[in-house]
């Protein structure tokens, strides 16, 4: 019995961690198609409407997030990533329809189609915030006070190389943006997402997962989530972490891939191609961060892990908002076309730098917020993954700014939410009820 339970358990997290893998796809798509909605008649420029497909997949959480977390309660992780599944497919399907339906025509001024996406991207967060919802706790709940971290780190890794990969295919298809440049010419991103959404929910279909007995719970045994002072502040942390996380690299695309003024100062002929490989490195930095993390996660508390990371990410962006835009340092990009040497803005570099910080951050925040729980865990995921809409309202303020006044002010937000994560490893994360 002890060894069917183990190997189910293995299943189970090797299934979830997959799973964190699609979550980084979708989402990342976000950013680098905004750069083309950005150069469409009627938008033209505008960072605050580039960010909008990102603002519509966050704004799903804030509908989705606690229904998700009742799903979650009430029918299982099978059944619930079987939805998002094929929620995620129909998501990314409407994306695509908005390179057909309503072209050429517009509505107050802006195109009729951009409608269309930002209601696929909306769709496409209902999916990826379902995603979420089963993935954490049952990571966390499965590895247990010592190793839930890990596990939430190990699955995070697969998440940031999918997230890598992602504008950096992007910016390869699209080569130099402009007026005439459309969605459809990502199609074939697109294309494999739907694919994988279909392969996913065939293989996934006949995958026993089984809920560890920690998450089975009905309705009148689940003490609220919100009477323990931790969780509410560590759902707060969740909302600002997750507009950093997407902020950071979002509004670094837009800033390298900008060839007016306020920009880079790159190539036009490669700036969005450089500008989704230096934002794919981010995540890629992400991706080291969490490995790393994944081996002493055992070893070395949340809270420390957190305490360090906010700390240095907050030198980094400070460093990088009075950095010069003349300043230039060399590194390897992809082009478009092939792999050279480039200058880019030091200021670059060091945000590109943060994602080492931040790598650790979701699962540090997580693991410490739902401390004590018990069976209300799974509903805090829920909750949880409500405050995700940070991911949204966070970079689209931040793009405001930038529109208003320049890029890299637009990076005080950033320190700002550091800091108060900062605070909560420190103070905010010691468990205790009566909020």
């Amino acid at each position: 019995m002890a060894n069917t339970n183990k190997s189910r358990n293995v299943i189970a997290i090797v299934t979830m961690i997959f799973l964190f893998g699609m979550i980084a796809f979708v989402t990342n798509l976000a950013a680098p198609v905004g750069n083309i909605w950005k150069q469409q008649p009627g938008i033209e420029g505008s960072n605050t409407l580039g960010m909008m497909g990102n603002m519509m997949n966050f704004l799903a959480y804030l509908f989705m997030g606690i229904p998700a977390g009742k799903l979650l309660t009430r029918k299982g992780s099978k059944t619930t990533v079987l939805i998002a599944i094929a929620v995620g497919f129909a998501g990314v399907l409407i994306q695509l329809l908005s390179g057909i339906v309503g072209v050429g025509s517009t509505i107050a001024g802006i195109p009729a189609n951009f409608y269309i996406y930002l209601f696929g991207a909306f769709v496409s967060g209902f999916s990826v915030c379902m995603l979420n919802t089963v993935v954490n706790p049952m990571l966390t709940v499965l590895g247990g006070e010592k190793r839930g971290n890990q596990y939430i780190q190990i699955g995070g890794t697969f998440n940031s190389l999918t997230g890598t990969l992602t504008p950096i295919l992007v910016g390869s298809l699209i080569g130099q943006i402009t007026k005439d440049t459309f969605i459809s010419d990502v199609y074939p991103v697109l294309y494999i997402a739907m694919a994988v959404f279909a392969v996913a929910f065939i293989i996934l279909s006949f995958i026993p997962i089984e809920d560890p007995e920690e998450m089975k719970a009905t309705a009148e045994k689940v003490t609220s989530p919100w009477k323990f002072r931790h969780f509410v502040l560590g759902a707060i942390s969740i909302f600002i972490y997750v507009g950093v996380e997407v902020g950071i690299p979002g509004t670094l695309n837009f800033f390298l891939s900008d060839v007016t003024g306020k920009g880079g100062q790159l190539d036009p002929a490669t700036a969005t191609a450089i500008a989704g490989f230096v934002a794919g490195t981010y995540w890629f930095f992400m991706f080291i961060g969490r490995t790393v993390s994944s081996f002493i996660s055992s070893k070395v508390s949340s809270r420390t892990q957190l305490v360090v990371t906010t700390i240095v990410a907050m030198a980094l962006v400070i460093c990088a908002i009075f950095a010069p835009v003349t300043s230039k340092a060399t590194m390897p990009v992809f082009t478009g076309s092939s792999f050279a040497m480039a200058q880019v803005p030091v200021s670059a570099l060091l945000l590109v730098c943060c994602g080492l910080c931040t790598s650790v951050m979701w699962g540090a925040i997580f693991n410490l917020a739902v401390k004590d729980l018990g069976k209300s865990t799974a509903l805090a995921s829920g909750i949880f993954m409500t405050m995700v809409v940070g991911g949204g309202i966070l970079p689209l303020i931040q793009n405001a700014i930038a529109d208003a006044s320049s890029y890299m002010a637009s990076y005080w937000i950033i320190f700002a939410g550091l800091a108060f994560m900062c605070w909560y490893a420190l103070m905010g994360s010691k468990p205790s009820k009566n909020a």
